[in-house]
């Protein structure tokens, strides 16, 4: 599936991920590192929005969120997404969405 044809989170997979990071020849470490930075990427975003699996599939532009995520942990090939230092463009993306910062009723 091109990238440009997902439209929920959920159908973003590994080769997805190697195919927009241009990843020429695509190695088991590659394929190990980019697995697990999935996996991060979505679990931080579930964290910072507060959305579950369904509700980020509710919302097409998170899948950027996702690559450019990803396209982080592999360039500096850490597990971890540094919210001080975070990308303004993906924070902006996720700050539309974000049920966290709602008053509790």
């Amino acid at each position: 599936m091109a990238n440009s044809e997902i439209a929920k989170v959920s159908d973003i997979t590994v080769t997805d991920v190697t195919d927009y990071l241009r990843i020429p020849e695509v190695t088991a470490e590659d394929t190990a590192l980019l697995t697990t930075a999935l996996n991060v990427a979505k679990q931080f975003v579930m964290s910072y929005t507060g959305l579950d699996a369904e509700g980020m599939d509710a919302h097409e532009d998170l899948v950027i969120v996702i690559y450019v995520l990803c396209s982080s942990m592999y360039d500096n090939r850490a597990y971890y997404v540094d919210k001080s230092n975070i990308n303004n463009v993906v924070e902006s993306i996720l700050n539309l969405h974000s049920i966290n910062l709602l008053p509790q009723e």
